[in-house]
């Protein structure tokens, strides 16, 4: 372990010589995903020397896995930099060489293939016809401007009406169909084939916010979340590389594998985890009543309760050779059967008509000739337990069925993401879930124990799930409660779902993990400060 004197500390800082007075306080970080080691990291650097962390599994990186296949490396969790301006994800990874730009700043609001700049969407229906170009830009343009309201209602705080229910999916379906119907340019047959587009794009929206349907997404909380501007980017050698980054500047024996957190005791004189350990806000979600003895406080039990986790997982196939042109950077898949449905759930047996589309990986002298499908919700938990040749077989069928193709060959290889039945995550990043607030989320993110008189006790935002806890044992002098007036933190929280801006990206967890080792250190800082 890095020591005070090895941190580059000064003799007359107040942390570092609190420290060397009085004992090292123990702290525990709970998770190896990039909130677990960006915490772990800062707390190094900043001098503390009894710090573990406890992870789960056999890997570190929480939901960023990088599989390597080949020459290629393929990405199951965490896929895309979002913006740079600002980001520390992006500043990571550009100081070391790592990106490649996807996406200009004018293309990245979404609904186009992020893996290339080049080519266009193919929307398919299940007829096995294109549908005109002309048509696919009239209905884009129509569903951005509807998209663009849907964050009026936080950043304006205008009124959500009845009508709408709360629910982003419910009020963009809704406006969307009335502003089809009511044009009058269009014949019948057009406004047929937009009117199903709408389904299609509802499930790539569904992907993205990792929700089960857009009708369980708050509409008047929808605009906190905020994207960072400037281009996406990818990582070709793999996001891994970020998490790697993150790990070298912590000692080997700080990091124990497979340490699953059974229970987590906190209370006014000590916090200590016994035994393995947690996971993430989905993990949270289900179990919060077995993890914490005594008992989670009720207002953060409700926050948790509220909020919303989903599962968006992905199925990568590999042919051969390529069906698809050259200029087609995704296939997306329209069922004209749905231009009247007001529902994204399907039975278990159709589970794959969730499936929204197939990005073409680009470019293929490094993939080779693969398509990525996006699935999420109930339906991409059905997918989980389906085994590689069925889901290969039924992604076949569909491909022939939507391109009209009926010779397209069966993969070559097949791999998929599994976030929802994983044991260690039950889903992919959370979202603000109707009847859910940014103030639910601030309620995730606060310490416990809770107390009014820590000027810690309140903490900047961030948009993500608890995928990760910190546990904190002071030396016992500095426990006293009528020493002063600050009572000590014991158990912390971090992850994406903890960030109210930025929750379900990979930069809300990296600055929640920050975060919290920032109120660590200034706590310290704090109580030693009263012992002299």
């Amino acid at each position: 372990m890095q020591s005070c004197e090895s941190s580059g500390d000064s003799a007359d800082d107040p942390l570092s010589c609190g420290l060397r007075r009085r004992g090292q306080p123990r702290v525990v970080v709970i998770g190896a995903g990039l909130a677990g080691l960006a915490a772990a990291k800062a707390l190094l650097e900043q001098g503390f020397t009894d710090v573990t962390v406890l992870e789960a599994s056999s890997r570190i990186g929480g939901r960023v896995q990088s599989v390597k296949l080949g020459h290629a490396t393929f990405e199951l969790g965490a896929t895309w930099i979002h913006g740079s301006h600002g980001n520390p994800i992006y500043h990571l990874a550009e100081a070391n060489g790592l990106l490649e730009e996807t996406t200009d700043g004018e293309r990245s609001v979404g609904r186009i293939s992020l893996y290339s700049k080049n080519g266009v969407a193919c929307y398919l229906t299940n007829h096995g016809c294109r549908i005109p170009k002309d048509v696919v830009e009239e209905f884009s343009d129509l569903y951005n401007e509807v998209y663009n309201l849907t964050q009026e209602f936080f950043r304006h705080d205008k009124p959500v009406n009845a009508e709408s229910k709360n629910s982003v999916g419910v009020f963009t379906r809704e406006e969307v169909r009335n502003r089809i119907r009511d044009d009058p340019d269009d014949p019948e047959a057009t406004k047929r084939l937009k009117l199903a587009m709408i389904q299609q794009y509802l499930k790539v929206e569904s992907c993205e916010s990792s929700s089960h349907s857009m009708d369980e997404v708050s509409l008047s909380a929808f605009g906190e979340w905020t994207e960072i501007p400037g281009a996406h980017h990818v990582i070709p050698s793999g996001f891994m590389r970020v998490v790697e980054l993150l790990a070298e500047g912590i000692p080997t024996h700080v990091i124990q594998m497979g340490k699953p957190v059974r229970c987590i005791h906190w209370d006014q004189a000590s916090a200590r985890p016994r035994g393995p350990e947690i996971e993430p806000r989905g993990v949270l979600k289900r179990q919060y009543t077995t993890f914490f003895r005594p008992s989670l406080p009720t207002e953060k039990v409700a926050a948790i309760h509220r909020l919303g986790i989903g599962t968006t997982d992905k199925i990568f196939l590999e042919f051969e050779e390529p069906f698809w042109g050259p200029e087609c950077n995704s296939l997306q898949f329209v069922w004209e059967d749905e231009a009247e449905s007001r529902t994204l759930t399907y039975p278990p047996e159709l589970w794959y008509r969730k499936i929204c589309g197939f990005d073409v990986l680009y470019p293929p002298e490094r993939y080779g000739h693969v398509l990525s499908g996006w699935i999420c919700g109930e339906e991409a938990l059905v997918m989980e337990k389906c085994d590689d040749e069925a889901v290969a077989e039924i992604c076949t069928e569909m491909l022939r069925q939507f391109t009209g193709n009926p010779n397209i060959p069966k993969p070559r290889r097949i791999l998929r993401s599994a976030w929802g039945s994983n044991p260690y995550f039950r889903g992919s990043y959370s979202y603000t879930q109707v009847g859910s607030s940014g103030a639910d989320v601030e309620k995730l993110a606060k310490p416990l124990p809770y107390t009014e008189s820590s000027k810690m006790a309140h903490g900047s935002s961030t948009k993500q799930q608890p995928g990760h806890l910190l546990s904190s044992k002071c030396p016992e002098q500095s426990l006293d409660p009528n020493r002063g007036s600050i009572k000590p933190m014991q158990v912390l929280f971090s992850g994406e779902a903890t960030h109210r801006k930025y929750y379900s990206t990979t930069h809300g967890a990296l600055l929640s993990g920050q975060r919290e080792a920032a109120r660590l250190i200034e706590m310290y800082r704090d109580l030693f400060q009263q012992g002299t």
